[in-house]
């Protein structure tokens, strides 16, 4: 389903496009400048996302307040984390505190079965997982991160292109519109 597009249950569809889970769920707080969409309101929202993520089939059965407060505690401090590494700071000492505290925590447990590979654990490991992601991403000074290039759209990706010349997150939501006003543009400048 492409990111924005509802699906048959009502729910908006959560976009997996950053190129890292710890940006994906950074991405659920859209529009961050402008008029900001949370799409993680409750327990039953971090459920899907977790599952629609690939991180726990059906998601974890804990998910409680407690356990959403510290994903959400956990979505903030990467933004946070990754908009200091864009701007050239140093890190935030309490983001890298709530980061570092939530990747000590173990995580998923995978075992090979004979039906194949089954994924365990409660909320706590998933979150465990995603802090992970967000250290490796982070630390990885030869990954190029990047904001999308869409006016209003504050997600950050990882950019894998060839020379790094990609300037919006996806090609659904995004991309096409870049595209499409880039082109406007040398119309208009055809023109003149």
């Amino acid at each position: 389903m492409r990111p924005g597009v509802t699906g048959q249950d009502g729910d908006v569809a959560f976009a997996f496009v950053s190129g890292n889970v710890a940006l994906d769920l950074v991405g659920t707080l859209q529009w961050r400048r402008t008029t900001p969409r949370d799409q993680l309101t409750g327990a039953v929202d971090l459920r899907r996302w977790i599952d629609e993520a690939g991180l726990l089939p059906g998601g974890p059965d804990d998910v409680d307040p407690t356990a959403f407060r510290r994903a959400l505690e956990l979505r903030e401090a990467v933004h946070r984390l990754a908009r200091d590494r864009l701007e050239g700071r140093g890190f935030d000492r309490g983001a890298l505190g709530v980061v570092n505290e939530i990747a000590a925590a173990p995580g998923r447990r995978v075992e090979l079965t004979a039906a194949g590979a089954r994924v365990s654990g409660d909320t706590d490991a998933v979150l465990a997982d995603v802090a992970a992601a967000a250290i490796a991403v982070l630390a990885d000074r030869d990954l190029v991160l990047k904001e999308c290039g869409r006016e209003s759209c504050t997600r950050l990706y990882v950019d894998r292109s060839r020379g790094s010349r990609r300037t919006w997150c996806g090609m659904d939501e995004c991309g096409n519109r870049v595209k499409a006003a880039a082109y406007r543009a040398r119309r208009r400048g055809d023109r003149r």
